[in-house]
């Protein structure tokens, strides 16, 4: 019997975490995907505190990765109000496509490097 699909992910996850950390300089954007929608946060992770969040429910009209997209864009801008221009990008196990990458490229848009 093989590995399940949340054994895999979570696997991935802890290996990146191993080497991803974020600090006062370069907070971590950990992303988490559902069903129905996708939420972002930043994190400093020395401090163990959450600098600011953002989420987006799918509602109707819209596709899933534009508002994810939406969410990344607004998550730049709560990050530029805290004074964070810089971010290591946690995908936490997720696959960078669709809805990750869209949020990922939201994000960029709206000013944060990483």
């Amino acid at each position: 019997m093989g590995i399940s699909k949340s054994d895999r992910r979570l696997k991935i996850r802890r290996r990146i975490r191993k080497k991803i950390q974020g600090n006062s300089e370069k907070p971590r954007l950990s992303v988490f995907r559902s069903n129905k929608g996708i939420y972002a946060q930043i994190i400093n992770d020395v401090d163990a505190v959450t600098l600011c969040s953002a989420e987006g429910i799918v509602t109707k009209g819209k596709t899933k990765s534009e508002i994810a997209k939406e969410t990344g864009l607004a998550i730049a801008s709560k990050a530029k109000d805290a004074g964070i221009e810089q971010v290591v990008f946690d995908r936490s196990g997720y696959l960078y496509h669709g809805r990750i990458k869209a949020l990922a490229d939201g994000a960029r848009e709206g000013g944060l490097k990483f």
